[in-house]
């Protein structure tokens, strides 16, 4: 959904960035997405005391409760666009990622903080169905598979890397047991990016 941009966008600028004051008008050219679309997405995070709409923006007051938010709405069944079974072991899928494809989960965690909690056995990137399908073939859509391709979007795109938020709500809606070992410790960490709060 369009609209989880604004959640990204959000969670990204007030975690990895400390930014905590927005303007409607701001989100929507970053996002790249209406000025009616903010503000529908703003409308539960208001309810819920997540933000603060003033006369000329908002502020953000509780970003884990904006990331809880977009756990609860987030699905990943709807956002992929291609799964496969690739008979390679996990570093050698990753390995052989397209340049420009954006992981996320399991493998972003260990990008971006050098270990991971658990083993694990699936790929998870963001980018584009075209090119995974000229790299690993048609792709299958039931049975055992190991990579799974999301959709992306240019506010991901010009980020560069999936947000730390955005791992957290894909790895929350994740099944498997380590899921829930990379979730714990990469919830530790943004909770120590909280300003000034204890979850």
């Amino acid at each position: 959904m369009k609209t989880e941009r604004v959640y990204r966008e959000l969670l990204y600028r007030s975690l990895e960035t400390d930014k905590t004051s927005f303007t409607q008008r701001k989100v929507a050219s970053s996002c790249s997405i209406s000025l009616g679309l903010v503000n529908f997405a703003l409308r539960p995070l208001r309810r819920m005391g997540a933000v603060q709409v003033r006369q000329n923006g908002f502020d953000v007051l509780d970003a884990w409760k904006v990331l809880m938010y977009w756990c609860s709405v987030r699905d990943l069944g709807r956002e992929t666009v291609y799964s496969t079974l690739v008979d390679e072991p996990v570093h050698a899928i990753e390995a052989n990622l397209p340049k420009d494809s954006i992981p996320t989960a399991y493998t972003a965690y260990k990008e971006r903080f050098g270990d991971a909690p658990a083993d694990y056995s699936e790929v998870y990137v963001y980018g584009e169905k075209d090119r995974f399908v000229k790299r690993f073939g048609e792709g299958s859509s039931g049975g055992r598979r190991n990579m799974f391709i999301l959709g992306n979007d240019e506010h991901l795109s010009s980020l560069g890397r999936v947000p730390l938020a955005q791992m957290y709500a894909d790895l929350w809606n994740m099944e498997t047991w380590y899921a829930r070992r990379f979730l714990d410790a990469l919830g530790e960490k943004l909770k120590q990016m909280l300003p000034g709060e204890t979850h």
